[in-house]
């Protein structure tokens, strides 16, 4: 079998496609996978909708995702959605079982977002694709010194203290924005720079205690700002297409 065909569609394309695999005439077989599943387990679900030997490998991978896997497979369409959510249940249907991923991607779920680079930062609550409360800033950290001897060292002491002075400001700005939706807050997702990101995460208490609604993607923001934060919630909400074959 050929390659996979990956492709990223937003809420609304990812619906259409949907009604395009509901129409398709020949059968096939649905597999729903939560995140966590054993490659034992997978496996065995895969073997049931005989899934080519030589795209179990990529399907195994896909699986392990954060949000688990969609699988719709049958003579007319080859293909695994990786949901922007996590699947909740195991699942095997005969013929097309869309109405699972199809209701995920018409919940109406109240989502924190964090965008964070050295010297910028964006925080933002949307419940659904409207945001609710926002704050964004900047903080003067310098680049690192590339000379060395004491004054390199002097310099690099400055700058942890501006880094940590930031850190410690876009941790307020989040618990001023998040916490009156905590209680209610279905997932919290950052952007931006990983080592920042971390960084964050481990000098700021208040994320911290919100660990457990984390969705484990990092949103890709060049610049945190207004415009970047309102634009993020349409990546969160973005799935991931894999296809196999002509359509």
């Amino acid at each position: 079998m050929s390659e996979a065909q990956r492709s990223q569609l937003n809420r609304n394309r990812m619906l259409r496609y949907l009604d395009r695999i509901e129409s398709a005439p020949a059968a096939m077989k649905t597999l729903y996978l939560a995140p966590g599943s054993s490659v034992p387990r997978i496996r065995q679900v895969l073997a049931r909708a005989m899934v080519e030997d030589d795209v179990v490998g990529t399907i195994e991978s896909a699986a392990g995702s954060v949000a688990g896997m969609v699988l719709f497979w049958g003579a007319d369409h080859k293909v695994l959605v990786i949901p922007p959510f996590p699947v909740e249940a195991e699942r095997v249907s005969e013929g097309c079982d869309a109405a699972p991923l199809r209701d995920l991607l018409k919940r109406r779920l109240l989502l924190g977002i964090v965008l964070v680079r050295l010297g910028a930062y964006a925080v933002g609550v949307f419940d659904g694709d409207r945001l609710v409360s926002s704050k964004v800033g900047t903080g003067l950290v310098h680049g690192r010194h590339k000379k060395g001897g004491s004054s390199a060292h002097r310099f690099e002491r400055h700058r942890d203290k501006q880094i940590e002075e930031f850190l410690g400001r876009v941790c307020v700005r989040a618990r001023e924005k998040i916490e009156p939706y905590a209680r209610e807050l279905h997932y919290l997702l950052y952007g931006g720079e990983r080592g920042t990101v971390l960084a964050l995460q481990k000098r700021c208490d208040f994320l911290d205690r919100l660990g457990d609604k984390v969705l484990d993607r990092l949103l890709n923001v060049r610049e945190p700002g207004q415009r970047e934060l309102e634009s993020a919630v349409n990546e969160v909400w973005t799935s991931t297409v894999l296809r196999w074959g002509a359509e």
